[in-house]
């Protein structure tokens, strides 16, 4: 039986702790000891640790066979200071066969709407995003170095029936006026969760990977869509220009860059079958 280590035990560690329970031995790194029973709860044994102090992480060392780095970068700095804790623990003793790495869609930058594929440079626009390129380089160099199998999924705005942008529209915060919209993409956190799994067990050697569904929605069109669900009231659209200056920055970061992710490397090498294809048939499922 195989041991896999979760970093990070958020929303998507639980959900692939669900799916390999019973088919793995699995372990999560545990930043706070009140969420040890819950962890234990899920099928997962806790191991204490902290990413930003390396001197807690000794317990990680040959301790999984399969890591599975779920764990955001710290929130300032251009550097994953913490993917750095974590792969020099992980150096220590026998190494993983295998690692993933959760990145984001976002280390494109803004592509003006064209479909992208795996093979384009990024050009991240934010300190956040450059965070994680540092990480997805971090991961692919030392795996590189260590033979180790590494696969890095690249997601976008992950979405569930409780993870949807209800606060927004109740809020009232604007959308763009369909003519100027960005594109967006999203992935189901089922799906997230599957394609893990996929990626730790069909994943090729130091390969990228978009965790996308089919959708390529623009976002006003999203907003509508949930607010209809929800029985809310759709949010206003503006110029372009006027929900920038109307937006808080972050927020605005997202909003302002649009591409459109080719999903077609999850479907030949993982042979991936998305449960959750088009955000449109989801929410029209939840309407139903």
């Amino acid at each position: 039986m195989n041991r896999v280590l979760i970093i990070g035990c958020g929303d998507i560690g639980r959900r692939v702790a669900r799916l390999l329970r019973g088919r793995a031995r699995l372990y999560g790194l545990l930043r706070t000891p009140e969420r040890a029973d819950a962890l234990r709860a899920a099928g997962i044994v806790p191991i204490a640790g902290n990413l930003d102090d390396p001197r807690t992480l000794a317990r990680l060392a040959g301790l999984a066979d399969v890591i599975l780095h779920l764990a955001p970068p710290p929130a300032t700095g251009d550097e994953d200071t913490r993917t750095r804790h974590l792969l020099a623990a992980l150096s220590r003793r026998r190494l993983p066969s295998s690692l993933v790495y959760v990145s984001t869609s976002g280390v494109y930058g803004d592509c003006s709407g064209e479909v992208v594929p795996e093979t384009r440079t990024p050009r991240p626009r934010n300190a956040r995003a450059q965070r994680r390129l540092d990480a997805e380089r971090q991961v692919r160099d030392w795996a590189a170095r260590n033979g180790v199998r590494a696969s890095i999924l690249r997601a976008p705005g992950i979405y569930a029936a409780d993870r949807l942008p209800l606060a927004r529209l109740r809020a009232g915060i604007p959308a763009i006026l369909a003519a100027e919209d960005s594109y967006t993409n999203h992935i189901h956190a089922d799906d997230l969760a599957r394609l893990l799994v996929a990626a730790m067990r069909r994943g090729a050697l130091n390969r990228l990977y978009h965790a996308s569904d089919d959708s390529g929605m623009k976002m006003g069109d999203y907003f509508d869509r949930v607010a209809d669900t929800f029985q809310l009231p759709r949010p206003p659209r503006l110029p372009r220009d006027e929900v920038a200056r109307a937006v808080p920055p972050e927020l605005w970061s997202f909003m302002a860059e649009s591409r459109r992710l080719d999903n077609m490397r999850i479907k030949r090498e993982l042979h991936f079958r998305l449960l959750y294809p088009a955000v449109a048939d989801t929410l029209a499922g939840l309407l139903r």
